[in-house]
């Protein structure tokens, strides 16, 4: 099951986005930053920012009443939609639950902003992550852009290299 987040479920996500990002417990899953950055990957207002914003929502995935990933999708104006923060319980991965959430942020920047594409960011280190992305749709459009390093809501540079490849996919296009 995959329906919006609100308030009340900001103290389940934050520990899922976390484990999913930094941390040992990260490394069980092949989607880990934790040898590129420390810190924290979000925090309890920065979520609620994002659920308390018209043009952004948290998807969340249940299985069995349990809390197994999650998704931000959000409107960048001009009919351009924007998938981040794909977070699914390492123990969990490649069990289609970051398919699914992909699949629903496609569906629902065009239902919800009237999107005709969506773009992402990932690092350009996680070779293997592009690759999956490419995999669902999306494609490189040769535009990069920094990591924010002066904001440590979005954690600690472990690296000086860090920056993003932007992926991007037609919404009209079929999605594998």
């Amino acid at each position: 099951m995959i329906r919006a987040a609100g308030d009340a479920d900001i103290p389940a996500l934050l520990p899922l986005i976390e484990g999913a990002y930094r941390g040992e417990g990260s490394r069980r899953g092949w989607t880990t930053e934790a040898d590129l950055l420390g810190g924290q990957r979000t925090d309890a207002a920065a979520l609620a920012e994002i659920i308390a914003d018209p043009k952004q929502a948290i998807l969340m995935a249940a299985v069995e009443g349990a809390l197994v990933g999650s998704v931000l999708m959000a409107d960048r104006g001009d009919g351009t939609g924007y998938l981040g923060m794909l977070s699914v319980d390492p123990t969990r991965q490649a069990g289609g639950i970051g398919k699914a959430l992909v699949k629903a942020v496609d569906a629902g920047v065009v239902e919800r902003f009237g999107a005709r594409r969506i773009e992402m960011q990932v690092f350009w280190q996680r070779d293997s992550l592009i690759a999956w992305y490419e995999r669902m749709g999306y494609r490189r459009t040769g535009e990069t852009r920094p990591f924010p390093r002066d904001n440590p809501r979005m954690g600690l540079p472990l690296r000086d290299d860090l920056w993003f490849v932007v992926l991007e996919k037609d919404l009209d296009a079929k999605t594998p």
